[in-house]
């Protein structure tokens, strides 16, 4: 990828997940990478997975049952970090030739999520998310795929920035609806504060940037 190639797939992805109009769409995806990563996390821990439900106001659910409180509170995690950390392996991959790979494993990965969702909006989200997936493998030519990748995983990581910008905003100024917070069912299940959890998530978040920032730095400082 060119320094010129590279600034233009950075602006694509601001245009996607910054301005209010285009996040209203894009963080639909994000939402469900959200959920999904609570999902997976449950799956992992043994836990019954009962269903996802994605809504259009960018909120999700995600029902599972668990008689160990440590299982529950490892899937409720899980929700904050994913998006960042899929969009840190979507850039890698971009980079590293793995750009189709990642698209197509993505798609696979929503196709998954269907038999969990149990509501109409998240199945009209998901089913969307998976024919963009494959209009993009049969119709960008491949030797840009791996750019599309590098859009993708940029802009998710900026998703996972504006909810956790979100979610401390929950928790300063609109404390009436913690109950809708991941940090605060942390809290209830562990005991341990829900300040921490938010700080787990940032330090993940943070983490997975910088992963992404290793290729993409390599560019920007070559083409200097």
């Amino acid at each position: 990828m060119t320094l010129t190639e590279l600034v233009l797939a950075l602006v694509v992805a601001a245009a996607l997940s910054v301005p209010r109009r285009s996040w209203r769409y894009f963080g639909l995806l994000a939402t469900a990478t959200h959920e999904m990563g609570h999902a997976v996390a449950a799956l992992i821990s043994g836990q019954r997975l009962s269903g996802i439900r994605l809504r259009l106001d960018h909120s999700g659910t995600t029902t599972t049952y668990s008689r160990s409180r440590l299982a529950s509170a490892w899937s409720c995690f899980w929700g904050y970090p994913v998006p960042a950390i899929v969009g840190a392996a979507f850039v890698w991959c971009g980079f590293n030739g793995w750009g189709p790979a990642a698209i197509m494993a993505g798609g696979l990965a929503l196709a998954a999520s269907l038999l969990f969702l149990r509501n109409l909006a998240g199945i009209l989200i998901t089913v969307t998310a998976m024919s963009a997936s494959v209009l993009l493998i049969l119709l960008v030519p491949e030797a840009f795929v791996g750019h599309v990748a590098v859009i993708l995983g940029v802009a998710l990581l900026v998703a996972a920035v504006r909810d956790l910008i979100k979610l401390a905003h929950l928790h300063l100024r609109r404390r009436e609806r913690l109950a809708s917070s991941d940090a605060y069912l942390l809290w209830r299940a562990t005991s341990v504060p829900s300040g921490v959890w938010i700080i787990l998530f940032a330090a993940l978040v943070a983490g997975s940037w910088l992963w992404a920032w290793q290729p993409i730095s390599t560019v920007l400082y070559a083409g200097a």
